[in-house]
């Protein structure tokens, strides 16, 4: 159940929030990181506010990415990032992507981490980076 790994590994990444708050991005952001107006929700609720949008980012990644060299590991890296930073901020990794492609992995990792994004959310950069690279969930 790899997309369930998924889900759990962008709950650690997000944290889970009742009321709204503004994200780094100024954004105003509520239970695992979903973006609204105002309402909190309860934990059951975001959870599945949460498994709606990673279906999402998966769909919109397979759509927009060729992923066929991609291991379930690899492809979550690509749905988690698509999580955090929406579809469009993920086509901006025009180079990982590109390495992603090819498979090569090392380079797609090098990428992530020679970024922007990887100075705001170190931790979790670093972690997918390295999951993109061994391919190996974290």
């Amino acid at each position: 159940m790899s997309l369930m790994i998924t889900v759990e590994q962008i709950k650690k990444h997000e944290g889970y929030k009742q009321y709204p708050y503004y994200c780094t991005g100024g954004k105003l952001t509520i239970g695992y990181g979903r973006n609204l107006d105002d309402n909190g929700v309860d934990e059951e609720e975001a959870e599945q506010l949460l498994a709606h949008d990673v279906q999402e980012a998966k769909a919109g990644v397979k759509r927009r990415i060729d992923v066929s060299k991609c291991n379930e590991a690899r492809l979550a890296v690509l749905i988690n990032m698509a999580f955090n930073l929406g579809l469009n901020g993920l086509m901006g990794f025009k180079k990982m992507i590109s390495h992603v492609e090819r498979g090569s992995y090392e380079q797609a990792a090098l990428e992530m981490l020679n970024s922007r994004w990887a100075n705001q959310v170190p931790n979790r950069a670093n972690e997918l980076a390295k999951q993109m690279l061994t391919g190996e969930w974290q």
